[in-house]
């Protein structure tokens, strides 16, 4: 059972971060020169846009770490810290199941 709900969750998780990448990507498309705004509103564009690009970056690090994640389900090892090869807590892997370490490793 918790192997069922491990990978459905990792499921829901790929799901939700291929869709917040969709919005990112569209929040970072280039901002047109001959839109009519303001210099100071094109420079919070600007900025909003490096914003989406950083989290851009770091949704797209995260759905690959669930995907590797997901093709280890059933490995041997799975659910153990890399580090320490001890247990990772259930409820840790269902709140980040991208996490390959446990608690005191991740520090």
């Amino acid at each position: 059972m918790e192997k069922e709900e491990i990978v459905q969750k990792i499921l829901e998780e790929i799901a939700k971060t291929e869709a917040l990448i969709e919005e990112y990507k569209e929040r970072t498309q280039p901002i047109a020169p001959d839109v009519a705004i303001g210099r100071l509103s094109r420079m919070d564009a600007i900025n909003n846009k490096s914003v989406a690009e950083a989290v851009l970056r770091q949704a797209e690090e995260k759905l690959m770490n669930l995907r590797r994640v997901l093709s280890k389900v059933d490995e041997k090892g799975f659910g153990l810290c890399l580090r320490c090869r001890r247990p990772i807590p259930l409820k840790r892997i269902l709140i980040m199941p991208e996490s390959l370490y446990c608690v005191n490793c991740a520090r």
